[in-house]
């Protein structure tokens, strides 16, 4: 893994062909940014990245996963996110960042629709603002916003009908890993009938760990082994090992494990941890406040 990069402008990480990890600090979070064609296919990587910091402590991180297996997909996803950028780009300081995200899908969505090939891609975008995280997604891209200790605080329920039965109760997990519909998706860009599902704001903790991936990711894990990777540790061990072991069992098939070649892309997410004070520069402090 390269040296960590300190982030202050979008970056755009598109159809990255070859296995690379982005170690990036941007605002006061870390994240490990990976993404790697699929290993059985010839055609270019369809999912693209986009980490883009704001003014203050605000930052916007989204993976678009371009559907079809063609050419296509990965036209669709590299529109998504560089609308997305070129939006928040050309924000004025009093436009609210909710609403400039929504013009983003809607602008992506036309230019998608507009090349008018059948093209489409899945969006999924994280907004952060001081220690809080907003979600907002269509298709079947989700986040998982995990505790140290392993418990889900959050999850996005992946727009697809395996997605939506794991949600009701109507199919376990391990069912829908191995569903003969577990490629379809039933919203998602390209479509004039999009509908943008968008979460409320809830709490970073400063040891949670967030991880938007795409579905080459949680089609190839289950949930508790994600997680059981991700809770604690160092997040650069974190991603290598998650990686690694997505990529074995896209090339390797048995028995009661999920196995389905696909491109990979995700991204771990965690707080900066604070920076120590030094012990003078605090008694120097409190000394003042004593003589004031």
């Amino acid at each position: 893994m390269k040296k960590r990069i300190e982030l202050d402008q979008p970056l755009l990480i598109e159809q990255q062909n070859e296995e690379r990890f982005f170690h990036i600090t941007a605002n006061s979070l870390e994240v490990i940014a990976y993404s790697a064609v699929s290993p059985e296919k010839e055609t270019p990587n369809e999912d693209c990245l986009a980490i883009i910091p704001l003014d203050g402590r605000e930052c916007i991180l989204a993976i678009a996963d371009g559907a079809g297996g063609t050419r296509q997909g990965g036209d669709a996803s590299r529109l998504a996110v560089a609308a997305l950028e070129q939006v928040l780009r050309e924000k004025s300081p009093e436009q609210d960042v909710r609403a400039c995200v929504l013009n983003a899908y809607e602008l992506a969505n036309t230019r998608i629709m507009e090349l008018g090939v059948g093209a489409s891609t899945t969006l999924t975008v994280i907004e952060y603002a001081d220690g809080r995280i907003r979600p907002y997604h269509a298709g079947d891209t989700m986040i998982m916003h995990v505790g140290l200790r392993g418990r889900i605080k959050y999850q996005t329920v992946p727009h697809s009908p395996t997605g939506y039965a794991v949600e009701a109760g109507l199919l376990e997990e391990d069912a829908a890993l191995h569903h003969e519909d577990r490629h379809l998706v039933t919203n998602i860009l390209g479509h004039e009938d999009l509908r943008v599902e968008i979460g409320s704001f809830v709490d970073m903790a400063r040891h949670d760990t967030i991880v938007i991936g795409s579905d080459g990711l949680y089609d190839n894990l289950y949930k508790e082994e994600i997680i059981e990777r991700i809770r604690k540790g160092p997040l650069n061990h974190a991603a290598r090992r998650l990686a690694a072991d997505v990529r074995e069992r896209m090339l390797t098939e048995r028995r009661r494990q999920p196995s389905k070649a696909d491109d990979l892309s995700f991204m771990l997410i965690r707080r900066k941890p604070a920076t120590p004070q030094r012990r003078g520069a605090k008694a120097q402090s409190t000394q003042g406040k004593d003589h004031g």
